[in-house]
């Protein structure tokens, strides 16, 4: 008997017999990658103008130069498979014995597993074969089945759950982790959100909920997984790159706020009001209030309530890998300061502080 770490199986060489073919794959290819391309750059390029204005306002009533805007660093590749999975041993029985548990209709399903279909089989219907196993095998244990049984073969039950019990949390791991919906939400081809875009993404936190409840209750014999439930929650996932949208949001809005608070810094005095023309405020007041504003409280909630979302759902994982670790300190982290949650943050307070003291200076009652 195998685990669930499954194996693409070659496809095999092109076929050589046929240049159209491959040539027209290797256009498609090309005009899909051109389209993330483009898709990510229109999607920034909304939320970019809504800063580049603001600031060119602001540098104008305040009499500095506009500065020169620079391109937010894109999000760092998620690791590759060999830094991000577990290497989960075999466990590989005899057909004799596995036809001496037979009782434990445990058979048929390890025939599918590693029939061709099993082979290829998605990382969730991977997990979900782990833990029919994992139940099946256990679920023995505490029948009538297992006292019918000599003593080798007992024994040999009780080895395969318990096994099967200890390797669960690194098959749910890498369930999710080997799944193109989690990886495909870290797609470096994604673009910031614009400003239509900040609404709560109900159906993918739903999702991300499942899995969290799926992984802490994975060995709880009392909660039963749904196939049909899964899948409808990873296609949830798969509707936008998530993570990556609200991580490169986070890295233009707080580049963009931090440039402002420059223009605040150059044009800054120790006591008078650095506005020549004070009459140029309350329009550069009204942007921020009926644009600006928004579009941060917006990206707030959404990158607070996603990012706090995957931190639970990685909360609950038994098991870890390095480079999993390493990116989610420097990318996903709530309490990293150069992380580009605590950064924003951190941006957004000194722009708005920047507001204060300019409002009070200028002897103005009210804030932006």
């Amino acid at each position: 008997m195998e685990n669930a770490r499954f194996r693409p199986a070659s496809s095999g060489e092109p076929n050589q017999g046929s240049p159209f073919a491959i040539k027209r794959l290797m256009r498609l290819g090309l005009m899909v990658a051109v389209t993330l391309t483009l898709t990510g750059c229109e999607r920034g390029t909304e939320v970019n103008a809504l800063f580049t204005d603001y600031q060119q306002r602001l540098a104008a009533a305040l009499e500095v130069d506009p500065p020169t805007s620079a391109s937010p660093a894109n999000i760092a590749a998620f690791p590759e498979d060999d830094a991000r999975l577990f290497d989960i041993p075999d466990i590989r029985e005899g057909m004799l014995d596995i036809y001496a548990l037979r009782e434990c209709q445990i058979a048929a399903l390890v025939a599918n597993r590693n029939n061709q279909l099993g082979k290829v089989a998605a990382p969730s219907q991977r997990w979900l074969y782990e833990l029919k196993l994992w139940r099946r095998l256990e679920a023995c244990r505490h029948s009538a089945v297992a006292k019918r049984l000599d003593d080798e073969d007992r024994q040999r039950l009780e080895r395969l759950a318990r096994t099967k019990a200890e390797q669960m949390p690194m098959a749910s791991w890498n369930a999710l982790f080997g799944s193109e919906e989690w990886t495909g939400s870290f797609s470096r081809a994604s673009g910031p959100l614009p400003p239509d875009a900040l609404t709560r993404p109900d159906d993918a936190l739903a999702a991300l909920e499942y899995l969290r409840t799926m992984t802490a209750r994975q060995l709880d014999p009392d909660w039963q997984p749904d196939s049909s439930t899964l899948e409808q929650h990873l296609k949830a996932l798969r509707e936008e790159p998530l993570s990556a949208q609200v991580l490169r949001s986070l890295q233009l809005a707080t580049l963009r706020l931090e440039e402002a608070s420059r223009l605040f810094d150059a044009a800054d005095t120790e006591s008078s009001c650095p506005l020549a023309d004070a009459g140029r405020l309350p329009a550069l007041r009204a942007q921020v209030d009926d644009e600006l504003r928004p579009y941060l409280e917006g990206l707030t909630r959404l990158a607070g309530s996603w990012l706090g979302a995957v931190e639970t759902l990685l909360n609950v994982q038994q098991v870890s890998r390095e480079a999993i670790d390493d990116y989610r300190y420097n990318w996903l982290s709530l309490d990293n300061p150069e992380a580009p949650w605590q950064r924003f943050l951190n941006a957004r307070e000194a722009h708005r502080q920047h507001w204060q003291r300019l409002m009070r200076r200028c002897s103005t009652d009210e804030e932006p």
